[in-house]
């Protein structure tokens, strides 16, 4: 049986994440890989309750909501995830753990609290951070129909500084700039997690 893998694809709101995760599920897949595509919030109760809260004007409580976020995480990984990697399956996820370190931080969270709570969660074999340049994502997000909370060219400022110093402070992260075309970004993301 092929070893699963678990592979990653983190970034601000405007980034591609959720297109760039799908194409690259569809590839594998073409390649004959059970693959298991994924994404935070998941879609349980605890995951649709945190989508009716981004769509609220703003937040009660950032802890709260951060909290929610490791709730969905642990519950996911325990009866989807690890049962998925153990059956030899491909798992990509859009958005993982460095969002609730990103967007906690961005609200205000201590860093280190944020740190701890996350700690104990399952490692991707493979981590990239979507990041194109900043104006891209803001003029991808004034695109949609509804706007979530975070969705405002201040605070996704704050969020894409966050994410950049992230790829500084770590190099083991892949950075995909999803600014180019499709394709080619799509390329670049299969050549990463297909190493």
């Amino acid at each position: 049986m092929r070893k699963g893998r678990f592979i990653v694809l983190e970034g601000p709101d405007g980034s591609g994440t959720t297109t760039h995760a799908k194409i690259l599920a569809d590839a594998f897949t073409k390649l004959g890989h059970d693959v298991l595509l994924t994404a935070e919030p998941t879609g349980t109760a605890i995951g649709k309750f945190i989508r009716e809260q981004l769509k609220l004007k703003s937040i009660p409580s950032a802890s709260a909501l951060q909290l929610l976020f490791c709730a969905d995480r642990a519950a996911h990984i325990e009866t989807v995830i690890r049962p998925a990697l153990a059956a030899g399956k491909t798992v990509i996820s859009d958005r993982y753990v460095i969002s609730t370190l990103v967007y906690g931080e961005a609200l205000g969270l201590d860093p280190d609290w944020l740190l701890q709570v996350n700690t104990p969660f399952l490692e991707p074999d493979v981590l990239m951070i979507a990041l194109p340049a900043f104006h891209v994502c803001v003029d991808r997000v004034k695109k949609r129909r509804q706007l979530e909370v975070f969705e405002n060219t201040k605070f996704m400022r704050r969020i894409h500084d966050l994410y950049d110093r992230t790829l500084h402070d770590d190099p083991t992260i892949h950075s995909i700039d999803t600014g180019k075309s499709i394709e080619e970004t799509a390329k670049e993301i299969f050549a990463v997690a297909s190493r």
